[in-house]
């Protein structure tokens, strides 16, 4: 079966959490903190695999969840990083977040590794906390958690010419004599069912890929049929070999087909329009009405577009027609598809960020950013030396003063994160 879209949820692994502990041993009554720093969570990777063709695999695992990293242990022992997870895409994968809809990678070579997830950072144990005043602290960091999201993966073939045109114009027989790609064919007015890739060479050294695309029809733009689909595919060919049967036989106008085709193309992406077409005036063996025929050459290069009589099934006037797909492809610059952006946070921390954030909404004041989230995931606040160390440092960033500063009276709200506390002076 051919997939090429799929939707999971994936979620790397919290960091362990610092250990709290001090030397218990002989002769030593009073040792010093050793406690040890918890390991990573798991990280999600996605990684090209040219060996796959479809996201098949993600119609039955839709959620891929890392594991937790260990606690930190006694004598300084770090806890042990946890196992990352690398799930597997075809070439030619794009992945968005779902939430914001922005790309997050572009995957087309393989081998090609991108982090989706990154695992929490393991928490530090109370040795770190130690100084010259606090010579025994009873606290450590927990870890940090994981990031989660939902992922769409899209896959857009890696082609360098699509065959484009209605069902039934010879599209998959051409792809088969020119390639050793085995489409089925058959006399149908439907389409191909999937797409189809085959490597052509008929210059020497010089060799390109080219895809089937499933037959188009009116309003595949809008969805109906197999429209979106398949259109995607057609968004990374740097041109476009426009099949069109000009036989006659079934009483068709070519004109009319041509026509129709470029403007679903256009309708579903306007860049699509602006591709490199050549036209395969294909079934040149069995026309029927010759007059039909001319017309359509003679208004095709009256509107500037190279017309190649053809038959695939013969074979007749398709090694012409390939050797100047060929060396017009030297011509035309690979397809920028997408735009990744750069700055999603993916879980990563952003050290440019220092703001510390108000927010005031009735008598609830609240406070975060991201050397508060730092604050917070290094507090224990369980532990009475922890939140006095919360405080201290609250007071040295000014958090305080500027709470002043906004408003707060005796017996409002401070808010962190998910922690309230009462305000006095």
């Amino acid at each position: 079966m051919f997939v090429d879209k799929a939707e999971i949820f994936i979620k790397s692994g919290k960091g362990g959490d610092g250990r709290v502990s001090f030397r218990r041993e002989k002769y030593v009554p009073d040792g010093g903190p050793d406690g040890g720093d918890g390991g990573k969570g798991g990280s999600i990777y996605a990684l090209v695999d040219s060996s796959m063709r479809t996201l098949m695999d993600f119609r039955y695992k839709r959620k891929y969840s890392a594991d937790p990293g260990e606690d930190g242990g006694k004598k300084n022992r770090f806890g042990k990083d946890a196992v990352d997870i690398i799930f597997k895409v075809p070439p030619g994968t794009i992945i968005r977040d779902k939430e914001t809809g922005r790309v997050i990678a572009d995957l087309t070579e393989h081998g090609e590794k991108m982090t989706l997830a990154p695992g929490g950072k393991g928490g530090k144990g109370n040795s770190h906390f130690k100084n010259s005043v606090r010579q025994a602290p009873t606290f450590a960091q927990q870890g940090r958690n994981g990031k989660e999201l939902t992922i769409v993966l899209e896959l857009k073939m890696l082609a360098d010419v699509g065959l484009v045109g209605y069902p039934n114009v010879g599209k998959s027989t051409l792809l088969s004599v020119l390639t050793k790609a085995s489409p089925k064919i058959a006399n149908y007015h439907f389409t191909t069912l999937k797409p189809n890739l085959g490597v052509v060479e008929v210059v020497r050294g010089k060799s390109f890929v080219l895809a089937d695309i499933p037959g188009l029809i009116e309003g595949a733009s809008e969805g109906i049929g197999l429209g979106h689909e398949f259109l995607r595919h057609v968004e990374r060919t740097k041109m476009l070999v426009h099949v069109v049967d000009v036989s006659g036989v079934e009483g068709r106008n070519p004109i009319v087909d041509f026509d129709t085709i470029n403007e679903e193309l256009a309708s579903y992406d306007e860049k699509l329009s602006k591709k490199v077409q050549i036209i395969a005036a294909n079934k040149t063996d069995i026309i029927y009405d010759e007059d039909v025929f001319n017309e359509f050459v003679k208004e095709m290069e009256s509107r500037g577009y190279k017309v190649f009589p053809i038959s695939a099934a013969t074979q007749q006037g398709v090694t012409e027609l390939m050797q100047y797909v060929t060396q017009e492809l030297d011509h035309i610059e690979d397809v920028v598809l997408v735009e990744i952006d750069d700055h999603i946070d993916f879980g990563v921390e952003e050290d440019k960020n220092q703001e510390v954030i108000y927010e005031i909404k009735g008598d609830v004041y609240s406070v975060g950013g991201v050397p508060i989230d730092r604050l917070v995931y290094s507090t224990d606040f369980t532990d009475v030396e922890s939140l006095r160390r919360f405080q201290n440092i609250l007071t040295k960033m000014g958090v305080f003063e500027e709470l002043r500063e906004l408003g707060i009276e005796d017996g409002d709200t401070v808010k962190i994160f998910d922690f309230e506390f009462d305000y006095y002076e």
